[in-house]
């Protein structure tokens, strides 16, 4: 099964560490070896967004930053997960090396494979 992973944090506005990216990229590296990450990416700050909305058919556009927002999304994974309990530990992990915030995990529709 594969699941999204948005990662949702209050906004420092300080860049990591040398030493958080480090710890990062160790555990980048661990759960792209066993398979578990198909890809990932971290968001430049809010300040440098925007989100377009459409509602009773007008579009509106508002440059961030996002300031009442409380947590913003920082990231997100794509993982490869055997249940439901095997997402949320990846997550537990991934929480214990990046600190304070929030993994909302969402499993993907899968099409089912066509016969050719």
């Amino acid at each position: 099964m594969r699941y999204l992973s948005i990662y949702k944090s209050p906004e420092t506005g300080t860049p990591p560490s040398p030493e958080h990216m480090a710890r990062m990229g160790a555990l980048i590296e661990k759960f792209s070896k066993s398979g578990h990450l198909l890809g990932t990416e971290g968001c430049l700050p809010s300040a440098l967004g925007f989100r377009v909305r459409k509602e009773a058919g007008k579009v509106t556009v508002k440059d961030g930053p996002f300031t009442e927002a409380k947590e913003v999304v920082g990231g997100f994974a794509l993982l490869r997960a055997d249940s439901k309990e095997e997402a949320i530990a990846l997550a537990k992990e991934f929480l214990d090396v990046v600190g304070e915030g929030e993994c909302e995990i969402r499993q993907l529709y899968e099409a089912p494979a066509h016969a050719g």
